[in-house]
């Protein structure tokens, strides 16, 4: 991957209206620039209201082990807020190596990537900063940021990933089961997190409700609509956690997002330079 994606999506949304500022769910706590939503006492996500994209991560937490599910974007301390709900040790799992996902991974001694996004985690020196700072502030922050963030010093994360994930990996982090499942299409190396028992789906950037984005450079329209498919066919989804917008979106966004891909494809639309296709919860951009 190169930085050629981040110029992409300027170009794609910069005329798209930003993600609508949606309610999180009724029983949150605001921690400064997080909010912190309870979806059940051992499960949080922790939103970022304040800018325009409307963030998520979530915490899982085990008897043994903490899994966090992304970083944000590195506006503020996530680790602060993580350590404020749990003791554990933590381990980040990244959902894809996007730079408003991976911005709070330094603060981390563990995280671990797909394969197909090391390099974009480790030569995102490549990338552009200063579009990228200025793709953050698109819109006025709407929660106040950290007295010591400063726009000018904002740089996306780069490391040394350290730690891989696969297709059907399991983190067992004492009494629960974290399940990877790779999900390509918004990016080679896209993985859903998934709990089997509570039927939790971390669906990241695959789906929510706004605009999903399959035509970036390293974006594959087929892909995308394979891994939609895929998520059809498992057991069991009590709540789809999602990477971006409204929290509590329905489990049916799922179904109209394969409904949506399918006639893409039947009119010969499911191909990049596509464009702009509008349907009824969502957009689809190719």
């Amino acid at each position: 991957m190169s930085f050629r994606d981040a110029e992409n999506m300027f170009e794609i949304l910069g005329d798209i209206a930003p993600i609508q500022s949606m309610s999180p769910l009724p029983s949150n706590q605001s921690s400064s620039w997080f909010t912190i939503d309870e979806i059940d006492a051992s499960t949080f996500g922790i939103g970022e209201y304040g800018q325009w994209m409307k963030l998520h991560s979530y915490l899982f937490i085990g008897d043994e082990l903490a899994i966090l599910v992304d970083t944000g974007l590195g506006v503020a301390n996530i680790r602060k807020v993580v350590e404020s709900i749990t003791e554990l040790p933590i381990k980040v799992i990244t959902s894809h190596a996007h730079w408003d996902h991976t911005g709070g991974h330094a603060l981390f001694d563990w995280y671990s990537a797909h394969e197909r996004e090391r390099d974009w985690i480790e030569k995102s020196f490549e990338r552009e900063a200063k579009e990228i700072a200025e793709w953050l502030v698109k819109e006025p922050f709407t929660k106040a940021a950290p007295a010591d963030f400063d726009i000018e010093k904002y740089k996306p994360f780069q490391g040394i990933v350290k730690n891989l994930h696969a297709d059907g990996d399991v983190f067992d982090i004492g009494g629960r089961q974290l399940e990877i499942i790779h999900t390509p299409g918004h990016s080679p190396g896209h993985v859903c997190v998934y709990e089997r028992d509570r039927g939790y789906l971390v669906t990241a950037d695959l789906i929510y409700q706004g605009v999903l984005l399959g035509g970036l450079q390293y974006s594959e329209p087929e892909e995308y609509q394979r891994s939609l498919l895929r998520l059809k066919q498992l057991p069991k989804i009590e709540k789809m956690l999602p990477g971006h917008g409204r929290l509590d979106i329905e489990n049916d966004l799922l179904d109209e997002a394969i409904e949506a891909f399918a006639s893409l494809a039947e009119t010969g639309h499911l191909k990049k330079k596509s464009g702009l296709h509008k349907f009824n919860r969502l957009k689809i951009h190719l």
